[in-house]
């Protein structure tokens, strides 16, 4: 059903199937801010569901479901299907970073009787909407002898949390004079962690107390930041939006909400046709480079290993089932809001309660770094949603020349493979707080396990 609210077709069922989902999802983002938290809830996800690890198996058979990590960063589930995987798959791809701050190598100093963190944001955001809000700390850090310790302050209730002050109202006025780009500036973006003095009058005694903290609660030298990975983000649970709770608010959305609609969608959907997979990537807010970005041959080694399993070794098999694949990149689109209507253009945008989005091409200006689906994918989709009574949408990332945005979609389809971005609509998208309806959620989640199943 094109563009027709899901709300006023859904009976009691579904709604009370719908905000079931809605709950899970949210207990999902909660518990997976950064990508090595939403790979381990990912992988608890798959093996509850009775998933087994590759790394296992030296031979795979149809029906049989695996999954495989990288790095702790990314993310694969699929369930072999009935023709060879030469023969392609049916690919969901989401992305599972956020935009945030990462915390500096050599981040503590003191400053004024404070001890703080430098840091350097990650992704694209608005700085001034990462002041004056409670930020928990997530990381992982390593010390030299190859031990690792996780870090999780900041969540739950009685944990401390940590954050960025900003300039008072009363002492504004210069500030106020400046654009919203330049009112905070990236290398003020400090975090205030401590103002206890380790000894009487001494200078850098708050660093040295925030120091003392960390080595009797993990062992932690300074030094130790060197090889550490710590990023701040927004503290607290996502929570029920709206008083008649049809949204949710939340971090993290963007891509999460694709991820774990698209991760449900394979866990859940059983033995097809073709083989079923998930990937979760990481590095897409930052271009999707390094070893665990979607421009990273990881995926390509996955799909060889399963042809191996199967029975197949040669590098042609791989290129096969890469060309005869079909994805859906699973990224969210950005919904108009009422109050800027003016961004968007109303006959190709998305809107809340409509169903999943369906993005023919992204990019900006003239369709740079798009993907731009081919019609003939696009008809196959169309018919997999109106053959499963599905809400669909259609939609561009604002006006021509607003701006614009990428996804995965382009990196998958330089394998010769039929691409077309899928993903739920956002408001107030790459802020701490954003939006989605839970009826999308619940939606596209129908819409992956159609196209599945198709």
């Amino acid at each position: 059903m094109y563009a027709k609210n899901v709300w006023l077709d859904a009976d009691e069922t579904k709604k009370k199937a719908i905000f079931d989902f809605g709950k899970e999802y949210i207990d999902f983002l909660s518990n997976g801010k950064t990508e090595r938290m939403a790979t381990k809830e990912a992988i608890a996800l798959a093996e509850a569901a009775g998933f087994k690890n590759l790394d296992t198996l030296t031979e795979i058979h149809p029906g049989d479901k695996v999954y495989a990590v990288n790095k702790n960063k990314n993310f694969l589930a699929a369930v072999i299907g009935d023709k060879s995987i030469e023969e392609g798959m049916r690919v969901l791809g989401a992305h599972i970073d956020s935009p945030r701050l990462d915390i500096k190598q050599n981040p503590l100093f003191e400053k004024g009787g404070f001890a703080l963190f430098e840091t350097h944001y990650y992704g694209g955001i608005k700085k001034y909407q990462y002041v004056t809000i409670p930020l928990a700390l997530h990381g992982v850090v390593y010390k030299k002898d190859g031990s690792s310790f996780d870090v999780n302050i900041g969540e739950d209730k009685d944990d401390p949390v940590i954050g960025i002050t900003d300039l008072l109202i009363h002492l504004s006025a210069d500030q106020l004079q400046k654009t919203a780009a330049k009112a905070i500036e990236g290398e003020d973006l400090d975090i205030t962690v401590g103002n206890i003095p380790l000894e009487k009058d001494e200078a850098g005694a708050c660093k040295n107390y925030i120091l003392q903290l960390l080595k009797d609660k993990y062992g932690m030298e300074e030094e130790d930041f060197l090889s550490s990975e710590l990023h701040a983000v927004p503290a607290g649970p996502a929570r029920d939006y709206g008083l008649d709770r049809s949204m949710i608010a939340g971090y993290g959305h963007d891509d999460k909400v694709c991820a774990y609609t698209s991760l449900r969608a394979v866990l859940d959907a059983g033995k097809q046709e073709y083989t079923s997979v998930v990937v979760l990537v990481d590095k897409e807010e930052v271009g999707s480079i390094g070893a665990t970005g979607a421009q990273s041959m990881w995926f390509e080694n996955v799909v060889a290993e399963l042809l191996y399993r199967e029975g197949k070794e040669s590098n042609l098999a791989v290129r096969h089932a890469m060309t005869n694949t079909m994805m859906l990149s699973s990224d969210v689109s950005c919904a108009v809001d009422p109050i800027y209507p003016s961004a968007n253009e109303a006959n190709n945008s998305c809107y809340f309660g409509k169903g999943v989005v369906f993005n023919k091409y992204t990019g900006a200006r003239g369709k740079s770094g798009c993907n731009d689906a081919m019609p003939e994918f696009l008809a196959f989709i169309r018919k997999a949603m109106d053959d499963n009574n599905l809400h669909y949408q259609t939609s561009e990332i604002g006006k021509v020349d607003q701006g614009g945005g990428g996804t995965i979609a382009y990196i998958l389809g330089n394998y010769n493979m039929y691409v077309l971005d899928a993903g739920i609509p956002v408001l107030s998208m790459h802020s701490p707080m954003e939006l989605v309806s839970k009826a999308d959620v619940y939606e596209a989640y129908l819409a992956y396990k159609a196209f599945l199943a198709a």
